[in-house]
């Protein structure tokens, strides 16, 4: 359909077991989820699964939505989750220049995008998490809060904190580079 939907009577539907209005309500939050789980992940397969995974966990916990609340931060929420026991799940070693080249193909600055990512490997997950959240899925301060369950002013100090952790690193990346 052409037509854009009201939220609210699509996640009334999907509650009530319709399968077509939960695909509807998850379909624009793809995008955003996938580039989540991949920046996430460095892996754009296993940011696929993961958001498989997660939509699979968001259907069937599709109660615990807030009535009113938006789905993209409950959404966002479960896949950095998922991300999260995915990474627990698995040992990471570094990835190759060309995996990091395939994830961001279309990336503007292709070197400064490897360094920017080379840079996140550095930071615990948390700091990555706001940081993406942020700057790749462009989410406001305000919607950050609601998928982390913490208030605006604490995720505006988080994305601080993680911009100035990953500052030095950037620096140093240029100074061996």
């Amino acid at each position: 359909m052409l037509f854009e939907r009201d939220p609210s009577d699509l996640v009334h539907r999907a509650r009530t077991g319709d399968g077509g209005a939960f695909a509807d309500l998850l379909r624009p939050e793809y995008r955003a989820a996938v580039r989540l789980a991949n920046a996430l992940l460095h892996n754009l397969d296993e940011a696929e699964d993961a958001v498989q995974e997660a939509a699979i966990k968001a259907w069937r916990k599709l109660g615990n939505l807030r009535e009113g609340s938006p789905l993209r931060p409950w959404f966002l929420a479960i896949v950095a989750n998922e991300c999260r026991s995915v990474q627990r799940t698995k040992w990471w070693s570094g990835r190759t220049s060309e995996e990091v080249l395939e994830l961001e193909a279309d990336a503007v600055d292709v070197a400064a995008t490897v360094d920017l990512q080379c840079a996140l490997v550095h930071l615990d997950y948390d700091q990555r998490l706001v940081l993406v959240l942020r700057y790749y899925v462009d989410m406001p301060f305000e919607e950050i809060a609601l998928t982390l369950a913490i208030s605006p002013k604490a995720a505006r100090s988080r994305v601080e904190r993680a911009v100035n952790r990953l500052r030095p690193i950037l620096r140093i990346q240029e100074a061996v580079g």
